[in-house]
């Protein structure tokens, strides 16, 4: 489906941008008016990184660190007041992974695509651990004395 895959990193344009990881640049150029570079790494993973003009050409071998690209500006979903943002994406073939978990940080909540309909009834609405599953809300305690409802 089409959508925002990957994180986008604040940072200025000029910077120089590096390869995450060691491997061998799969792609190097234009894609839809924007400069992209695609980097291959083992165990079948690929980050992308845009919009970067690369230093680098498809089939160069890089290590981790390595320059690939200068950072230019231009990438329209950066958020009002961030500046410039680098999108930084990482796949495992078809799937799209959070690519911070190469960085060792943990699990990114990514929002839905389209917003989850609301069940009839409570069906389905015990929660699971501490939070209540999302459309559902927390089950009401009966007291020996209720307070009138304020909302």
């Amino acid at each position: 489906m089409p959508g925002h895959r990957g994180v986008d990193l604040a940072t200025r344009a000029g910077a120089t941008v590096r390869s995450a990881g060691g491997g061998t640049v799969l792609f190097a150029g234009m894609v839809a008016g924007r400069p992209v570079v695609s980097v291959s790494h083992p165990r079948g993973l690929r980050t992308t990184y845009e919009p970067v003009r690369p230093v680098v050409a498809a089939g160069d071998r890089v290590e981790p660190g390595d320059p690939i690209g200068i950072l230019v500006a231009g990438h329209p979903g950066c958020a009002a007041g961030a500046g410039t943002c680098l999108h930084w994406g990482l796949r495992r073939g078809a799937d799209y992974l959070d690519p911070l978990l190469l960085l060792g940080f943990g699990r990114v909540r990514l929002l839905p695509v389209v917003r989850p309909r609301r069940r009839a009834g409570r069906e389905g609405c015990r929660p699971t651990g501490r939070t209540p599953r999302p459309g559902c809300r927390p089950a009401r305690r009966a007291e020996a004395n209720p307070a009138p409802a304020t909302d």
